[in-house]
Order: structure tokens, then C-alpha cells, then sequence
């Protein structure tokens, strides 16, 4: 029996008995067969390995020889001159053919491959034990007796898979609770690789298994030194984790108030659209949906509501949500996903971050790829009596990543989705047309007595619109409106115009019912309604106000709102809010298909003027200093007031979007640019989801334009979004390419912004050569003579300059800077720098000054809507109110601020604010919620890559365990 060791020396052993296998050279072949696993290795490659370049001209003879040699050992009864069935020569080499289990490598993967399969089946028990003869098969370092291997790529592989089995092992320890027997393994591992952060985490939780919580502290704090000495970084999230496991157990936190756990404190979210009025029959449907979503032991119920376009899949969902809404006591989700719009569906990577955020999720949370984003969405709806509908889906690929863990989903589609019934046990209700008496009774709650009248009329005119509910009431307004005629007449007239209109398209398809009956209710309408209603199909948002649909068909306001409303009471458009519309997807398709006969160009032109020069004067209404920021295109009209700017923003920003998404399609890629640089400033405000979609869109756009100033300037405003939700890699990426191409186009003003842009986010990881980028930036904007980026760019520098020996620097720098914001109207940016001034007066012990300051800034920010900067300004009073020893006071105030922080998803000022409040607690005496709140903003700071904020979170918790065991010493008699 033969037995091969690698795991270790290289040895050789038969029956028990060690064989000596001579020179390092013989072991060292023996070694690359085993590496090579069965596999043919050539001559050429073993010379290669043991000589490289310096191979002699007898390197064949001498692998010859080992190979002959290590015959003999191997095989020492085969007759001389018999081919080797241990070691032949094959495919051109030389391959090791031992029998299965004679190789311990072989069996260590055997062994990981087990430990796998008893992971699946959740067996960490099976786990444990496969994981331990694994590991006891190592008696060293791989090929320790042959050098030449040490660096050979598998043999750094093989330490890998060592590394990461230890890790699977001690993870199953610690589920069973035997830390005990993972600590000389981890202690050894740690002490090998002092850097490697899987292991130490482990060591750390393997500390904290066994009660010994100093320890676990300990090892934290010294590989944290230990990182920080050697690599110049904070540990990683799962090092974090533990630690902050290791201090939960130690200083149990008390029951989370709306401090940092906003959502408890929110009432659950109800997005269901409203019920159609009307809404007649079904019953049997909405039954049988019952039964399909009815608690059958599984995780999550799917119903798919499939069924051809205007049978009503929408309105029965909806009805039927609105009937079990108590049963969802965590509330109901809604989201279009335009599976059938003309213009791009939402993609399931935006569904998800829709669906994250009406969750509570801050956006800065929200992962940016669609895998994770999947993950993040299951963590957050597991366990949780959610009723989740997703209307107008396209396609399973379009679906399965928003299926969730648990809950109940309503599906409606065109299709069927068979996909999603066969793999995730989705139950299906074709909904089919109404029946004669349903349609009856729906066209009698719509027309009046005039159906029992003329019964057989009225039942004719149901089969002329197919039974389908959309198409029915758009005919119902019809006989309403010529209330004067028979429906005889009426029916006589629709069956002339199908019979036209068979002629011409034949198909048969029951939607050509609908679109029958669209043409019919169309060629009703007087000339302007007509013309609006064609191009209100080339608008690409989910919603209209008049001001748009008055531009798409080149009306006067007052002319175009009244034909909205007949256009409204035929139900051709849906009012959604006052003065704001919406239209069924087959209406729009309908309307579309009419327009190409007129200008589409030219509407859409308009539409993109319209949007564009609102934009802008809603922009230079909130923040007029910083116009000559922005594009210079055509102002709309004044809005009266800031708060009209605001409200028209908040409303149309959806559809401005979609439509700067569908600029894309429509070959126009100069809106989109322009409209993301005009809305930059209100975007970065806390609307977070938009201005990433938005500002991708615009990038996009700008590569195809071929125009590199635009494409540095998208690249800004991506970057400067990415900054914002705390992606700091991703931020450099993109600011240091945009400073590049800014520079080489002469844009100075372009690439002083992209320098400051990058300063804050080096600040943010601790760079050294961040205050160099926010100079050269100031400098740049001295040059062109533009105040208002030297204002800004100074209240970047007074930020960095907000440290020990530079605060005198930094209120010189922030000073100067509210008063240029002054100069130039800009009063947000005087808040901004207020703010900062405050937190600077604080760092002088100038209280009053800073309260002064800070409280000024709040009200201006208030008054703005500026939600982020109310909430910085309430962090910075805060932290006066606690200086001066107004503990209840200063946590008032930061707990308001980190509410209005987590809820924009600005994560940097959430974690700074935590830090703060902890800050104010541990001087309160309380140091366990000291704690609690320092853990959260280290977690957040983790996440985040932000340097600062990781270092004042482990100072603070030193601080208040320090307090504690103060506290608790002085009281011990």
C-alpha cells in the first residue's frame, strides 16, 4: 500500500515503511505530479520549474533519471522493460496514476469537497468533523523540504485553501460553541498573518465565545494597530462586526429609540394606487385570487394576474389589495414596471432601489450592483407581512430578482410568466373579458337606464368592445356625451368603423377591439383635443402636468387645460392630482401611433424646451447665486415663490427622468446633459436615487455626444453622487478622470469644481493631499474671477482646516466664505458656511458665537427646504448644546438630525452625528447608550471607507468604556 505526503515534506511510504526518495531534485519532481493531479506534465515544463533559464544541456537526462528512479520506488515488482502503469508516459509527458485516498492532498480535497456538502445540508456538526481530518492532514508547510516549489502557483493556492478551510472550521466551531477548540488554531494562524482579517475576525468571536471578552477586545485593538501601522487602514466590515458583537454582549444596548432606528418610528408604507370608480363584477376573480395567495406553508405566495392589455389586471389587483390591506401589517408596496411602455421598462436593478428605499432603506445603503441589491432587498422583507405589487411586468428576468424572502406578491403581465410558476411556484389567474352580464352591468353604472331601454343595443355595443373593461368605459363616455341619440346609432356607427378597420388590419387579436374603439372615441374629439391627445403619446414620463402637455402640442396653457378635461371625461386621460395626468399604456401606444403622422420631432423638441428652460427657472428661483453653474439655456417664466419651485421639482422629477432617459432614444443627447447639469444642485440635496439615475443617463448621453467637456462634466456629477452616498473609490475614479479631461478642454471652472470634488473625498479617507486639491481649486476659480466657486471652495478648505492647530485658518477661510456666498445672493451656501463656522467657533470654545451662527443657518435652510443642511446645522448646535452641558437639549437636537440624515441616506453625516450624540451621552453618564450610537456610526464609517469617522467612533467607545468602569469602581465601598 502506497502512501504519498505533501502536506509537509515530501514523503513516500509502503505498507507502513518510509522509502527514502533520495535528492531534493527527485522530490521535487514527485511533487509536480501530485500538483498535477493525474494530468500528463511534460519534461519541458518540469525543467522549467526546477532550472527556468538556467536549465544545463543534461536537464532531460536528469529528469529521466528521477522519473526512472521514482519508478522503481513506486512500482519495485515490475518486471524490467513493462510499461509503468504507476508513472507512464502519456499524452506526451509523464502523469502519476495512484490508486484514490494514496495522495493526502488528494484527500484533504476530498475532504474540503464533504465539509461542502454538509455545509449545504446545514450539518455544521458533519462540517466540524470533515474540516478537522482535513486540517490534521497538514504536518507543515507544502513541499517543505523542496525549496524550488515554494513559489510555485499552486502551492500558494493550496495555502489559500488551508486559510479558508481554517476559517470554514472555526465558523463551525463557533456555531456549536466550541471556541474552546478553535483558539490554538486561530492563535497560531493569527500570529503567521498578522494582516489577515478573516482570521482575526474569527480569533476575536472565538475570544468572545468562551467569555473571554478582554481578550477578544485586545485582539481587535492590536490588529487594528496593526492595520493601520502597516497598510495605512481601518479594519473591514466583518473585523468591525465582530468587534461590535464582542461590546453588545458586553454592554447590552437598551431598546433602540427613533434615534437611529427610524423605522420603527414610521408609520408602514402604503403605496397602493387608488380604486377605480365604478368597479362592478369580478367576483369570482377576486375569489379566486384569494385562494391563490392563501397561506400554503411556503415562504413567499406569488399570484400572477396574467391576461391581454385592458382586461383590467391593474384594476382587480388593486381592488383586491385595498380589501386585505389589515392583513399586511408591514405595509404595501407598488411599483409600475412599464413592461410594455414604448420607452425603456424599469430594470430590475431600479426596481430594486425603489423598492430599498420605500423600505426605509437610505440610499446610501443601497448596493449598487443588481446581485447584492437582490440580497440587500431579501434581508429586508424577511419576516416581514409585506403585500408587494408589481404591475405591468414584461418578463420573468424582469420579475425574479424582486421576488422576496417572504410575503405576499401580486403580479400582473401580458404574459404569463410561466418561467415564474414553474421555478418559484407562482399560482396563475388568466383573466379573461368580463361576461355579458358583468359588461352590462358595468356599461348600466356608466350610461344609466338607457341599457335597460334598449337591452339588445347595449349588449351589442359590450360584444363590439370585447367585453374588455378599458374599452367599454372609454365607450360609455362616448354615449354619454351624445346623450341625445339611440345607442343604436351608436352601435350602428362603431360596426361600420370595426368593419373598416378589419379591412385594414385583419388579425383578430382582441386588443384590435380596444383600439376600434380608441379610433372611434378619437374621431370624436374636436381638433385641439384631437391634436393633444396624439401627442400626450409621445410624453415618456409616468405623470403630466399641463405645462408639458401644453408644449408637446404647441397650446396655450388656459386652452390646453380645458381640452384635458375632455379628454379626462372620456377617459382618454386619468387625472392623477390636481392638475397633473396620467395615461393607460395602450392609450399612450394608441396616441403615439397617431402622432407619427404629425411632427414627433418637433413636439418632442418642444417638450424638451418646456422641461429644460423650467428646470432652469425653478433652479435659479432656489439657488440664484449659482446660475452661471449651470447651462446656458432659456429661462421659463419667474416662479412666484420658492415654494412653487420646490413643489414643481418634488412632482416632476420622475418624469424628468424618464425623459431625459428617453433623450437617449430620441438621438438627443444634449437635453439629457444640460438637464442633469441644471438639476445637479437640487439633486444633491437628498434626492439620491434620481440623481444616480439621472446623472448616469447624462453620462451616457455625453459619450455619445463625442463632446469630452460634457463628458467631464457628467463625470463630475456621477462622481460627486457617488461621493454623496460614501463610495469613495468609485468617487476618485470618476473626479480624477473628470479633472483630466477638463483640464486638457480648457474648462477651468469645470475642473476647479472636479479638484474640490476630489478634495472632500480624499479628506474623507485621510489623504494627505486632499487640502492641496481644494487649493489648487481655489485657485482656479481666483483666475476666472468666480466668487461663488471660491466661496465653495473655501468651505471645503475650512472643513479640512477643522482640526487641532488650524482652526484659526479654518474660521478665516469659513468667515470669508459667508460673506462671499452674501455678496453674490447665495444664501444656501451662507448657511453651508454658517454651519461649518459654528462647528468651528465650538472647537474655540466661542459658544455664543457658534450657537449664533448655527442658529441662523438652520432657519435659512428651513426656509430653503434644504433638508440636508437643516440636519448638518442641528448636528453642529447639537454638539454646542453639549459642550456647554445641555445634555437634553443637545440630544434633542441630534436626534432630529440623524433622522433627517438617515432618511436622504446621507451616510457621513449620520455617522458623524452618532459620533456626536455618543459624545453627549458619555457625557451624560450614559454610557451604554454612548455605545450603541458609536457602534452605529462605526459600522456606517466601515461601510463607508470614511477614515475620520472610524477613528472618532473607537476613540469614543475607548472613552466610554473608560467612564464605565470608572463609574463603577468609585461606587465599589
Amino acid at each position: 500500500m502506497l502512501v504519498v505526503q505533501v502536506l509537509g515534506p515530501v514523503r513516500l511510504w509502503r505498507d507502513g515503511t518510509e522509502i527514502s526518495l533520495g535528492p531534493v531534485g527527485r522530490r521535487a519532481v514527485l511533487g509536480l505530479l501530485v500538483l498535477a493531479d493525474g494530468r500528463p506534465l511534460l519534461g519541458s515544463h518540469i525543467i522549467d520549474v526546477l532550472w527556468g533559464e538556467q536549465a544545463p544541456p543534461t536537464a532531460t537526462n536528469v529528469i529521466q533519471t528521477h522519473v526512472k528512479h521514482l519508478r522503481r520506488l513506486l512500482e519495485p515488482g515490475r518486471r524490467a522493460h513493462t510499461p509503468s502503469t504507476v508513472l507512464p508516459f502519456t499524452g506526451g509527458g509523464y502523469a502519476l496514476r495512484l490508486p484514490a485516498g494514496a495522495v493526502d492532498l488528494a484527500r484533504f480535497r476530498d475532504l474540503l469537497t464533504t465539509a461542502a456538502e454538509a455545509d449545504r445540508r446545514g450539518d455544521p456538526q458533519s462540517v466540524a468533523a470533515q474540516l478537522a481530518n482535513a486540517l490534521g492532514l497538514w504536518q507543515g508547510a507544502p513541499f517543505a523540504d523542496v525549496p524550488t516549489l515554494a513559489g510555485h502557483p499552486k502551492v500558494r493556492s493550496l495555502l489559500d485553501d488551508r486559510r479558508a478551510a481554517i476559517v470554514r472550521y472555526t465558523d463551525a466551531l463557533l456555531t456549536l460553541g466550541a471556541g474552546e477548540r478553535a483558539l490554538p488554531l486561530l492563535r497560531e494562524e493569527a500570529a503567521a498573518h498578522p494582516l489577515d482579517e478573516a482570521v482575526h475576525t474569527r480569533l476575536v468571536l472565538a475570544h468572545h465565545c468562551v467569555g473571554r471578552r478582554d481578550e477578544a477586545l485586545a485582539a481587535y485593538d492590536a490588529v487594528r494597530r496593526h492595520l493601520a501601522d502597516e497598510l495605512g487602514v481601518g479594519p473591514g466590515p466583518d473585523l468591525v462586526a465582530a468587534y461590535l458583537r464582542v461590546l453588545d454582549d458586553e454592554t447590552p444596548a437598551p431598546p433602540v429609540d427613533p434615534l437611529v432606528d427610524t423605522a420603527a418610528a414610521v408609520s408602514p408604507v402604503n403605496q397602493l394606487p387608488a380604486e377605480t370608480a365604478g368597479f362592478t363584477g369580478r367576483a369570482a376573480e377576486l375569489s379566486a385570487l384569494e385562494e391563490l395567495v392563501e397561506d400554503r406553508g411556503t415562504a413567499v405566495r406569488i399570484a400572477v394576474v396574467c391576461g391581454t392589455a385592458g382586461v383590467g389586471k391593474t384594476t382587480l389587483a388593486v381592488r383586491w389589495a385595498h380589501r386585505t390591506r389589515g392583513r399586511f401589517t408591514d405595509g404595501q408596496l407598488y411599483l409600475d414596471l412599464r413592461g410594455y411602455d414604448p420607452q425603456r421598462p424599469v430594470s430590475a436593478r431600479a426596481a430594486l432601489g425603489h423598492l430599498l428605499e420605500s423600505l426605509g432603506v437610505p440610499a446610501t445603503s443601497i448596493p449598487t450592483d443588481l446581485d447584492r441589491r437582490a440580497a440587500r432587498y431579501r434581508a429586508e422583507t424577511a419576516g416581514r407581512r409585506l403585500l408587494i405589487l408589481l404591475d405591468n411586468a414584461a418578463s420573468v428576468d424582469q420579475i425574479r430578482p424582486l421576488i422576496p424572502g417572504t410575503g405576499t406578491v401580486i403580479v400582473t403581465s401580458r404574459d404569463s410568466l410561466a418561467g415564474l410558476v414553474a421555478l418559484h411556484g407562482a399560482r396563475r389567474l388568466l383573466l379573461d373579458v368580463l361576461s355579458t352580464p358583468e359588461a352590462l352591468t358595468l356599461l348600466r353604472s356608466l350610461v344609466g337606464a338607457r341599457v335597460d331601454h334598449e337591452p339588445e343595443a347595449a349588449a351589442t355595443l359590450a360584444h363590439q368592445c370585447a367585453h374588455l373593461p378599458l374599452a367599454l368605459r372609454v365607450a360609455a363616455e362616448l354615449a354619454t356625451f351624445r346623450a341625445g341619440e339611440p345607442l343604436t346609432a351608436l352601435v350602428g356607427e362603431l360596426a361600420d368603423r370595426q368593419r373598416r378597420l378589419r379591412l385594414l388590419d385583419p388579425g383578430g387579436d382582441v386588443r384590435a377591439a380596444v383600439r376600434v374603439v380608441f379610433s372611434w372615441s378619437y374621431r370624436q374629439l374636436p381638433a385641439a383635443a384631437a391634436r393633444l391627445f396624439r401627442n400626450l403619446g409621445l410624453h415618456p414620463g409616468p405623470s403630466f402636468d399641463v405645462g408639458a402637455a401644453a408644449a408637446l402640442a404647441a397650446m396655450a396653457r388656459t386652452d390646453t387645460a380645458m381640452q384635458l378635461d375632455v379628454l379626462a371625461r372620456k377617459h382618454l386621460v386619468r387625472t392623477e392630482s390636481p392638475g397633473r395626468y396620467m395615461m393607460h399604456d395602450l392609450l399612450r401606444a394608441y396616441a403615439a401611433e397617431l402622432a407619427a403622422d404629425d411632427d414627433p420631432g418637433g413636439a418632442i423638441d418642444r417638450l424638451h424646451a418646456h422641461l429644460l428652460a423650467t428646470a432652469a427657472a425653478a433652479m435659479d428661483r432656489l439657488h440664484p447665486a449659482d446660475r452661471a453653474h449651470r447651462p446656458a439655456v432659456a429661462r421659463a417664466p419667474s416662479f412666484p415663490d420658492a415654494t412653487a419651485a420646490q413643489a414643481w421639482l418634488d412632482a416632476e422629477l420622475p418624469g424628468l427622468v424618464a425623459t431625459a432617459a428617453a433623450g437617449l432614444e430620441h438621438d438627443r443627447p444634449h437635453f439629457t446633459t444640460d438637464l442633469a447639469a441644471t438639476l445637479y444642485r437640487h439633486l444633491e440635496g437628498g434626492a439620491y436615487m434620481h440623481a444616480e439615475a439621472l446623472h448616469g443617463y447624462a453620462l451616457e448621453a455625453a459619450q455619445r455626444s463625442g463632446d469630452a467637456s460634457r463628458y467631464g462634466v457628467a463625470l463630475t456629477n456621477v462622481g460627486a453622487v457617488h461621493r454623496l452616498l460614501g463610495r469613495y473609490e468609485l468617487a476618485e475614479t470618476h473626479l480624477s478622470q473628470a479633472a483630466a479631461i477638463l483640464d486638457r478642454c480648457g474648462d477651468q471652472l469645470g475642473a476647479a469644481r472636479a479638484l474640490s470634488n476630489l478634495g472632500i473625498v480624499y479628506e474623507r479617507l485621510g489623504r494627505d493631499d486632499a487640502e492641496a486639491h481644494q487649493r489648487a481649486a481655489l485657485a482656479a476659480y481666483r483666475r476666472v474671477g468666480d466668487r461663488y466657486g471660491e466661496a465653495s471652495t473655501l468651505v471645503n478648505l475650512g472643513n479640512a482646516n477643522t482640526r487641532p492647530g488650524h482652526f484659526d485658518e479654518a474660521y478665516d477661510q469659513l468667515l470669508r466664505a459667508a460673506a462671499l456666498f452674501r455678496e453674490t445672493g447665495a444664501v444656501v451656501g451662507a448657511a453651508a458656511a454658517l454651519t461649518n463656522l459654528g462647528d468651528v467657533c465650538t472647537s474655540l470654545r466661542r459658544h455664543d458665537e457658534a450657537a449664533g451662527h448655527l442658529s441662523a443657518a438652520r432657519e435659512i435652510f428651513r426656509s430653503a427646504g434644504h433638508v440636508y443642511g437643516e440636519a448638518v446645522a442641528l448636528t453642529n448646535l447639537g454638539r454646542v448644546h453639549g459642550t456647554r452641558g445641555d445634555h437634553a437639549r443637545a440630544i434633542g437636537d441630534l436626534t432630529v438630525a440623524i433622522r433627517i440624515l438617515h432618511s436622504i441616506g446621507h451616510r457621513y453625516g449620520e455617522a458623524s452625528a452618532l459620533n456626536i450624540l455618543g459624545d453627549v451621552l458619555t457625557a451624560a453618564g450614559r454610557t451604554t447608550e454612548a455605545v450603541a450610537r458609536y457602534a452605529v456610526a462605526l459600522s456606517i464609517a466601515t461601510a463607508t471607507g470614511d477614515h475620520d469617522e472610524q477613528e472618532n467612533a473607537h476613540e469614543g467607545i475607548a472613552r466610554a468604556r473608560r467612564k464605565a468602569v470608572h463609574a463603577r469602581t468609585s461606587r465599589t465601598p
